[in-house]
């Protein structure tokens, strides 16, 4: 299908660069430098221009597309941009946003503004937050089959127990699967003889119980879940993460240094403990006893920033940091220097926009390392190559970078292994290469 993309920052070329094997891409941007770059390094029609302008948009041929996704860094220019598409044709138009109260006006009135879905880049930081704070040494947790299986991605440390043991020594859990291990830039789907060292990112996937339970073994954590938290900085995404865990049953703490803006979160938190300071300040951290925290969150809208605070948390001994950041580049020196985990918004905003994308032959899907991996939940029906097969046979038809890691069968967990048969109806969770996705695809 056509697929028309207004904006080409870094949720935009993602997107692109995600689709364009499978669709007929045009990208719109008005940023010459940008539009070149497009031009030579992906295989999409680059066009100069205003997205919002019908000119332009007839010139990118919406009158054929099937899907208008306006990603710019501006709210209103992405929904005027879904409403002009709309008085040209018939796609169904995606905005992204970052103002949780246009969110909140267009679920009031789904339709409104000519957007079909909106997606709201702060909310899905947030909430990435709030799932990844909920296991320790998780670098991201997502949830199938209407919360039935959970798939998480772990980072092995020195001090963990299976550091150093082959993958049948360490699967010594009924209702989970261990489905690949992520080695710098390698991936290596999880045969039984392979060795999980330190510093590997191990996948696994299965019931939430196995999950927590897996979490708890592999790491020194007493808690499996954090009691005190703290949030640095009162931007959107530091506020929409407090509401996140005041929404859980969590009463955290929020740190502003602006008056007005600590004297409104104190307003609109009412299960929050908002301190009006400088979170720099160690003095003011030592009062205020922020070394006993389970958790921080760096949420200062500024990369550096939240850089500075994560460091002086870890000074503080405090188990577990998470920062967000703007800039994708600096994903690798944050945990290099000890963030436990750094969250993008608009990577998790690009994810969610194509996931969206592929809800015609998937029910779920989450992107691991920066798309180098997928699992995607898919409902089984009578012509899969999976279905009457054990998973032994069936597996055999499929690429060799594939996992069927979970079964969702009539609400209840089939744990997949080589003699279990697949049957129309299932709901079957699979790890697979991004490179392969495509061929899985076809087949099941």
């Amino acid at each position: 299908m056509r697929v028309i993309i207004v904006g080409a920052g870094q949720v935009g070329h993602s997107i692109a660069a995600n689709l364009q094997d499978s669709h007929d891409v045009v990208v719109i941007d008005n940023d010459d430098s940008i539009i070149d770059e497009l031009t030579y390094s992906l295989d999409v029609l680059a066009i100069h221009g205003d997205g919002t302008e019908q000119k332009i948009l007839r010139e990118a041929g919406v009158k054929k597309a099937e899907l208008v996704i306006a990603c710019t860094d501006s709210d209103e220019v992405n929904v005027v941009v879904c409403g002009t598409a709309k008085t040209a044709s018939d796609a169904f138009t995606i905005a992204r946003v970052r103002q949780r109260t246009l969110l909140t006006t267009w679920e009031g009135s789904q339709g409104a503004f000519g957007v079909d879905f909106m997606v709201c880049t702060d909310l899905l930081a947030a909430q990435a937050i709030f799932r990844i704070a909920g296991l320790p040494a998780t670098q991201d947790v997502e949830m199938f089959a209407g919360g039935l299986v959970r798939m998480a991605e772990f980072e092995i440390d020195s001090t963990s127990p299976i550091a150093g043991q082959t993958i049948q020594e360490a699967d010594q859990y009924d209702s989970l699967t261990f489905a690949a291990l992520f080695r710098g830039d390698e991936m290596q789907i999880a045969a039984g003889d392979a060795t999980i060292r330190t510093g590997d990112r191990v996948v696994v996937i299965g019931s939430p119980e196995s999950i927590t339970s897996f979490a708890t073994d592999i790491t020194p954590t007493d808690e499996i879940k954090p009691d005190e938290i703290v949030i640095v900085g009162a931007s959107e995404i530091g506020f929409q993460t407090a509401r996140e865990f005041e929404e859980h049953g969590y009463q955290p703490r929020l740190i502003e240094q602006n008056h007005d803006r600590a004297r409104e979160m104190a307003e609109l938190l009412p299960n929050t403990l908002v301190l009006e300071s400088d979170a720099t300040d160690v003095k003011f951290l030592e009062t205020e006893h922020i070394g006993d925290a389970d958790l921080v969150v760096a949420a200062l809208g500024d990369d550096d920033k939240n850089l500075l605070v994560s460091l002086l948390a870890r000074r503080l001994n405090i188990n577990r940091t998470v920062a967000v950041i703007e800039n994708p580049d600096y994903t690798d020196l944050f945990e290099a220097v000890g963030v436990d985990v750094a969250v993008n918004p608009r990577e998790e905003t690009a994810e969610e926009i194509i996931r969206f994308t592929r809800t015609d032959y998937t029910e779920k899907i989450a992107m691991l390392e920066h798309d180098r991996a997928e699992v995607i939940e898919i409902e089984i029906d009578r012509d899969s190559i999976l279905v009457g097969h054990d998973i032994s046979t069936a597996v055999t038809h499929l690429p060799d970078e594939v996992v069927i890691g979970a079964i969702s069968r009539g609400g209840k967990l089939v744990t997949p292994r080589g003699s279990t048969v697949v049957e129309p109806g299932d709901h079957v969770i699979i790890f697979v290469d991004s490179a392969a996705l495509d061929q899985v695809l076809n087949v099941i």
